[in-house]
């Protein structure tokens, strides 16, 4: 791994795809550009990573999909937050914004 390598910290990933699905429906490919756009690159998430936690996630009641179409016309599976997903994604959310304060405050200190 070199050294300007960012690799997800487990339990990071659901988070993300949480995130980048409040905004509506994505399929696979949207969710992990909008990740890697949004970070500048810096986290780039690998599509077996992707798929397992969509998978999970869908099975704990946090998502559920449906097959559509893409703009080039292309079957995919669109995956949307459930009532339960948006509450995951305020509660993550919050536990992630803590977690990163303290991490911060550590660094921070002389």
């Amino acid at each position: 791994m070199a050294d300007n390598d960012l690799q997800l910290l487990q339990g990071t990933l659901d988070v993300l795809v949480l995130k980048t699905l409040s905004w509506g429906p994505r399929h696979g490919y949207e969710i992990a550009r909008w990740i890697k756009d949004t970070t500048d690159a810096e986290l780039q998430v690998e599509d077996r990573a992707l798929y397992v936690s969509l998978h999970r996630m869908e099975e704990r009641g946090w998502l559920e999909s449906e097959w559509g179409l893409t703009e080039n016309n292309r079957k995919a599976k669109y995956y949307q937050l459930t009532r339960e997903g948006r509450r995951q994604l305020a509660a993550k959310g919050d536990r992630w914004a803590r977690y990163a304060a303290a991490v911060f405050k550590v660094l921070q200190t002389a």
